[in-house]
């Protein structure tokens, strides 16, 4: 005789997925962490900015190709309607986003490049704030004022460690795009798959960053020369195709996995474990860790962040982070 099914086992199920979801929204804040460091290395042996982008919306474009294009069977009067909101998300939340990110850590370290860009749910609030003359519930401005108060510390004006300029100027340019990027996700079409999305942007996003260097606006510098990354001499190989396909493809397959178990809220704040992932990889690939005022200021932007997310009102206005990724708010263009 079949014992009668309980609440509780009706529960256990949905708890393991949560928890299965969760593991693979780490896994994806983990591959996306680690774009950062990859790209360091490959700059450090004489690789431009432009170059790195490049590389690495180029190669995930060609990992996901033949999946986009099996997803878009049948499916192509969707792909035409959706072609603005891909070349958008291409231009802007995917080129706009790498070539701040890529530039901001070839002045400062990628931990602080990062804790910066983290800054667009806030700044979204602020553009809403702003355009709307609605003031944003308490734990909002709360959130706000402690990021901002973080990311004085992360610049630690009056320390040995102060950044450069150019670098903040870089991680703003890729905040903003990272805050395009959610806007971006509220106007996407329930029937256009995410894959699609990421495949088709990632497209778009070569395309732009190659046309960009090739009329100059964005040099592109290549080497051959080896790496160093955990102390140890290799190829540019290594990097390279790492950041293609572990920081990029991957990254944003296991995102989307991610956010269709748990929802984009839940995955957006398991997405903020990359800065911690960030400063851990940076730290042992390149033996580069930001200071302890820098690190304390980077506890406040994420504590901020998560104030700001968990506002009830500050999510009625602020547009929640799209189904393509499970980091940036990141979040991690792809960064």
């Amino acid at each position: 005789m079949t014992a009668p099914t309980t609440a509780t086992d009706a529960v256990r199920p949905a708890a393991r997925g949560q928890i299965t979801g969760v593991a693979i929204a780490l896994v994806s804040a983990f591959t996306f962490a680690l774009s950062g460091p990859f790209a360091k290395a490959l700059m450090d042996s004489g690789w431009s900015p432009g170059a790195a982008v490049l590389v690495r919306v180029g190669g995930a474009a060609l990992v996901l190709l033949i999946p986009t294009l099996l997803l878009m069977r049948g499916r192509w009067a969707t792909l035409r309607q959706s072609s603005k909101i891909i070349v958008l998300y291409g231009v802007i939340a995917i080129s706009g986003a790498q070539v701040g990110f890529f530039n901001a850590v070839s002045y400062m370290s990628v931990g602080v490049a990062l804790l910066i860009e983290y800054l667009a749910p806030v700044l979204l609030v602020l553009l809403v704030w702003a355009r709307t003359r609605r003031r944003p519930g308490v734990l909002t401005i709360v959130g706000t004022v402690v990021a901002i108060v973080g990311m004085v510390c992360v610049l630690d004006l009056t320390g040995a460690q102060t950044v450069h300029p150019l670098g903040v100027a870089w991680a703003l340019l890729a905040a903003v795009s990272l805050a395009t990027y959610f806007v971006l996700g509220t106007r996407i079409s329930d029937e256009l798959p995410p894959l699609v999305l990421a495949g088709g942007g990632l497209i778009v996003g070569t395309v732009t960053v190659a046309v960009c260097g090739l009329i100059g606006l964005l040099p592109l510098a290549f080497s051959t020369s080896d790496v160093t990354m955990l102390g140890v001499e290799m190829s540019w190989l290594v990097p390279m195709l790492a950041l293609a396909v572990i920081s990029t493809a991957a990254a944003y397959v296991t995102g989307i996995i991610a956010t269709a178990r748990l929802g984009t809220r839940l995955a957006s704040f398991v997405g903020l474990s990359e800065v911690v992932f960030a400063v851990l990889a940076s730290w042992l690939l390149l033996a580069e860790l930001p200071g302890l005022l820098q690190l304390l200021g980077g506890v406040g932007i994420l504590a901020g962040v998560i104030l700001v997310r968990a506002d009830k009102y500050a999510l009625d206005l602020t547009p929640p982070v799209p189904r393509v990724s499970a980091t940036r708010e990141k979040e991690k263009a792809p960064r």
